[in-house]
């Protein structure tokens, strides 16, 4: 791609940036489910991994009893599972669109826009001598509980982020993030910079429901194994640091709803067989808030589970 291009695509994109941020919330989000809905009806090959991967979500919750009830009847009925696949798009729109309108995002949108339901279990995770470790899932809009944390701690935020390939866009990124108090730090140097935030008492935030760089180990997952990456457990193990699980949805009347609880790490013999039972937990701890709304859960669009991966029977 020429010089001339991406100059012209970063000016398109601040350009719609900046317009997106002058006009109403709630509008918005309409025209972002009409757009959602086209996209379902176009994106087949994604229609068809994200239907698969909720049916395996969706009777996991059915057997074990767990989660809405609209996820746990579209386990058995068809009709209601295209139905949260059509909202699992309509949810990926509004949350580019929420990432869009970063900048208007302040003390007074945060507490409009999210409610966040365990106080008090921030205010412990805080007062943790080792750091506050969030380990959260790619669900919701994470920028507000972001947001969240720097306006309650009066600190940045730092979380590690996949490095775009345009420098243009890449730099806008971080900035428009750093507006939010939010701290991006690259993959390459991401465990060093983030341990040195832990110890200065910073937030540090991982999202780690997706193996992206192939490394992570094979726990039960929904019932079947799936690759976590290993990245929040080893971040522990170096500074002590216990990890709080995370999740953010949005709830009909469009409010974002956080919960956070405590997932230590647990004893074991050896480093692999703790980081191994942490990773365990920390899956158990995602299906329950993934239960909640299966349907924004943004993971879906992607391979998660081995083709061959076979569900193990509920107990």
């Amino acid at each position: 791609m020429s010089r001339l291009v991406r100059q012209l695509r970063y000016r398109l994109i601040v350009g719609g940036a900046w317009l997106l941020c002058r006009l109403p919330e709630r509008p918005l989000m309409a025209v972002a489910d009409l757009f959602g809905v086209v996209w379902y009806r176009l994106a087949r090959g994604r229609r068809r991994t994200a239907r698969e991967n909720l049916a395996r979500v969706c009777r996991w919750m059915a057997a074990h009893e767990v989660g809405s009830v609209r996820g746990r009847t579209a386990a058995t009925d068809r009709r209601a599972l295209e139905s949260l696949v059509r909202d699992a798009f309509r949810h990926s729109v509004r949350l580019n669109l929420i990432l869009a309108r970063g900048a208007i995002m302040d003390a007074r949108y945060v507490a409009q826009w999210m409610v966040m339901e365990t106080p008090e279990v921030i205010d412990a995770a805080l007062a943790e001598p080792a750091g506050a470790l969030f380990v959260g899932l790619h669900m919701g809009s994470n920028e507000l509980p972001a947001l969240y944390l720097a306006l309650k701690t009066g600190r940045p935020a730092w979380a590690p982020t996949q490095t775009l390939g345009d420098p243009l866009l890449q730099a806008y990124m971080v900035r428009s993030r750093a507006r939010l108090g939010l701290r991006l730090v690259e993959l390459q140097s991401a465990r060093r910079e983030l341990a040195a935030a832990l110890r200065r008492g910073d937030p540090v935030g991982l999202l780690a429901d997706r193996d992206f760089t192939g490394g992570g180990i094979e726990v039960p997952f929904f019932g079947v194994p799936a690759s976590l990456p290993i990245g929040p457990a080893l971040l522990a193990l170096e500074t002590g640091a216990v990890p709080h699980v995370f999740g953010v949805w949005r709830d009909p009347a469009g409010i974002y709803r956080a919960r956070v609880e405590r997932v230590p790490v647990p004893d074991a013999d050896s480093r692999r067989e703790r980081v191994t039972a942490y990773l365990a937990a920390e899956a158990r701890a995602f299906e329950h808030h993934i239960a909640v709304a299966p349907e924004q859960w943004f993971a879906i669009f992607f391979p998660i589970w081995r083709t061959d991966a076979v569900e193990a029977k509920p107990v």
